[in-house]
């Protein structure tokens, strides 16, 4: 035998050795693994805590809902759509689909199954893509919901461990529900109730299997009940939502979807026959990405308000997500549209940089039942703005003065007001009455009147602060601690004339103060707040109020208002069924510094049953002017915002009268205000276009005997009706550094 051939018999015998070597390392390093994988395992099994039922939260969808359950706006979490729904509620057809296509031991294995890990492997083998996995139901739910999907050794004993320990504590029925709440079904739905609602436009949270199998059941019911066909395909769909949606890849999805119907018979659910009659179901069109929860549109600005409000109820942000509440608001259909829909129509043809935010409150509850804060649900929201009031603040002052035993009667010079440090106060366009009561004064909105009152109250601009919070002025808002005041705590004296910033939301919850009589509710948008598991988080009682003026004060306010909205061009309430309904209002305009330009003008206004406040204004602050290119005051287009928006929300809503007032000071009410005893028309004032008449007065009318007089057909001798915006408010030069105490003029109107 050469040297060659005895080497490469050597070398044989060698790698025979070696695989000797090998085989008997791994034949003893198998039983070794084992033992440490057993180990491994059982230790993690006794470690390892379970959370009970219910325990574990995933991200649902909440709803915000108006007070008839229309909905508002929808808060999707990040992952997508969820809805989570009982096992009651769970068609049995789609329990028995996901047991096919994915765990057909489910009912009696423990957790994990070794006839799945064999039929995953085999269909590996084969290159079966519709033989099942090898996780078990239980498995892949603990996957999703505690351990994740991270590729370990240490994931994959935990997950096992916790699936066995699991099957132990859990029901087979809250396992089952639990996974259907969960998995992922494409289409950005998560959960059977997402799915059914995104593949069939289905909402199985309507119905119950029970009343599924009722042959009478009404067809508009029965149109949320999934039939065994579409429950298969739902099902099939779970293994990949991207490769088996019928709208993806129909030849997979009808693949799959005769791999769960031959498995629903296989488990006795479905016999032969009725699985032969099954048809490829009817899908619905693949729709666009959720965008409910882009913050689009005036809805979108309650959402804010709504999240924010929770968290005061002691409801978390992780209870929104995860909670799938449905959160009822105060919101009533009818106010909210009018709202939205007569702002943008008086709007229609305006300067487009003009802006306009609404809020409406029901006197007898405070609930915010409309809230428009502009039309941006992502910008900025105007209804709940630190914005100057004008003149519409005088009300509070007004208040502070019947307290004080200041009647409605008490009589005031309405000319120019000089002050010390040389402020001075006129009222707008020379206005005046000459000497006149409150009453009057109110009506014409005279700031030196006001003014005047304000230094007669005991505690002058203090008390009308103080007033104003009694009512429901905020004491503090966004990033203003106190509200109403200076730095040093203490309001100026242009607080009367609305120096400071108020928001549209306090102005309607203070007004809506005097529609209650006097009474006060703190304004709200939350009413009751469930789960989808139908667990009441928060269920609002009534508010009973709390007095905070005398009904006999607020009552005497209101009949001084009450005037107003005809007087501010007439702007008066109107039902087509009952006719005429009385209200009380305020209009204001706050100026733009010295300028003679208006930047804020308001309407705010009520009846016994609800309180507006309307604001329009620019994004910047900046001169108003309408359509026409005239300065905008409040009454006019607030005024007439104001009255199209209450008219639409009060449409058919019986009529109701303002309490009649009690004495306040010796005075019940208007009080009749007599015509100045001395009066010199000026040329400015009474424009003469035609020669007088025989007979004919200053007045107008015509004297046809001693005595006897007729009213004069044309007055043009009178005060010029035609002076535009001049009706029921003030325009006030107050802003930083220039407020009345400095003694910049302010003018009303």
């Amino acid at each position: 035998m050469t040297s060659g051939a005895g080497d490469k018999a050597e070398g044989r015998r060698t790698a025979a050795k070696i695989a000797a070597w090998v085989v008997g390392i791994v034949a003893g390093a198998v039983p070794v693994l084992v033992i440490v994988g057993v180990a491994a395992f059982v230790f993690t099994y006794v470690t390892v805590v379970v959370p009970a039922p219910g325990d574990i939260k995933q991200n649902q969808v909440a709803t915000i809902v108006d007070s008839k359950g229309g909905v508002l706006a929808r808060v999707v979490p990040p992952e997508g759509n969820r809805t989570d729904v009982k096992y009651e509620n769970i068609p049995t057809s789609m329990v028995a689909a996901i047991k096919a296509a994915e765990d057909r031991d489910f009912d009696s294995n423990v957790g994990f199954s070794l006839r799945g890990f064999s039929r995953a492997a085999l269909g590996k083998l084969t290159s079966d893509g519709g033989a099942g996995g090898g996780s078990t139901i239980t498995q892949q739910y603990v996957k999703n919901a505690i351990v994740g999907d991270e590729v370990s050794y240490k994931r994959k004993f935990k997950e096992l461990a916790i699936a066995t320990k699991m099957s132990r504590q859990w029901s087979k029925e809250e396992i089952m529900a639990a996974y259907l709440n969960t998995i992922y079904f494409g289409r950005g739905a998560y959960g059977i109730a997402a799915a059914a609602k995104a593949y069939f436009n289905r909402d199985i949270t309507k119905v119950t299997p029970e009343q599924c199998a009722d042959s009478k059941l009404p067809r508009a019911k029965r149109a949320n009940c999934l039939s065994a066909s579409e429950s298969a395909l739902l099902a099939g769909i779970v293994r990949g939502p991207s490769l088996y949606d019928p709208a993806v890849n129909p030849e997979m999805a009808t693949e799959r979807w005769n791999y769960v119907l031959d498995g629903m018979v296989d488990i006795g659910f479905l016999q032969k026959a009725d699985r032969d009659t099954q048809k490829f179901p009817k899908i619905a069109a693949v729709k666009a990405a959720d965008s409910s929860d882009v913050k689009s549109g005036p809805n979108g600005l309650i959402e804010r308000k709504v999240l924010a409000e929770l968290d005061t109820l002691d409801i978390t942000e992780q209870d929104v997500r995860t909670g799938g509440l449905t959160i009822t608001t105060s919101i009533r259909p009818q106010v909210q549209n009018a709202l939205v829909s007569q702002a943008r129509s008086v709007m229609t043809g305006e300067p487009k940089e003009l802006r306009t935010a609404s809020v409406s409150i029901d006197p007898a509850t405070g609930g915010i039942v409309g809230y428009f804060g502009g039309n941006d649900g992502q910008g900025w929201d105007y209804a709940s703005a630190g914005l100057q009031t004008g003149s519409v603040f005088k009300v509070f002052a007004l208040v502070a003065g019947l307290e004080q035993d200041i009647p409605l009667s008490q009589r005031y010079d309405s000319s120019p007001y000089v002050g010390p440090g040389g402020i001075t106060i006129n009222n707008s366009d020379g206005e005046s009455c000459g000497t006149c009561n409150l009453a009057t004064a109110t009506k014409m909105s005279l700031n030196t009147v006001f003014y005047r009152l304000m230094m007669d109250l005991n505690g002058g601009p203090q008390a009308v602060a103080d007033t104003a919070h009694r009512l429901g002025i905020a004491e503090s808002f966004g990033d203003i601690e106190h509200t109403l005041s200076e730095p040093n705590g203490k309001p100026e004296n242009g607080i009367v004339l609305g120096q400071y910033p108020t928001r549209v939301l306090d102005m309607a919850s203070a007004y809506a103060t005097l529609a209650a009589s006097g009474i006060y509710r703190e304004p709200y948008l939350v009413q009751k707040v469930e789960t989808s598991t139908g667990d009441v988080l928060f269920d609002r009682e009534a508010n009973k109020g709390k007095r905070v003026v005398s009904a006999a004060v607020a009552d005497n306010v209101s009949a001084a208002l009450s005037p107003i909205a005809a007087y501010s061009n007439g702007n008066a309430l109107y039902d087509s069924t009952y006719g005429a309904r009385p209200s009380a209002a305020k209009t204001g305009t706050a100026q733009l510094g010295d300028t003679g330009e208006n930047k804020d003008a308001w309407m705010v206004g009520y009846t016994p049953q609800l309180s507006t406040a309307v604001w329009v204004g620019t994004n910047k602050g900046t001169a108003l002017r309408n359509s026409y290119g005239g300065t905008i005051y409040g009454s006019g287009l607030p005024a007439q915002i104001w009255r199209a928006q209450m008219n639409a929300a009060l449409e058919g809503v019986p009529v109701e009268q303002f309490p009649d007032p009690e004495p306040v000071g010796g005075q019940a009410g208007v009080p009749y205000e007599p015509p100045p005893t001395t009066y010199t028309p000026t040329e400015t004032s009474r424009q003469r276009s035609r020669p007088r008449l025989p007979g004919e007065g200053d007045d107008g009318n015509i004297t046809i005997l001693p005595g006897v007089t007729i009213p004069g057909g044309n007055n043009d001798n009178g005060n010029s009706g035609d002076n535009g915006d001049n009706g029921g408010d003030g325009d006030v030069t107050l802003g930083p550094g220039d407020g009345a105490s400095t003694g910049t003029r302010s003018r009303g109107n």
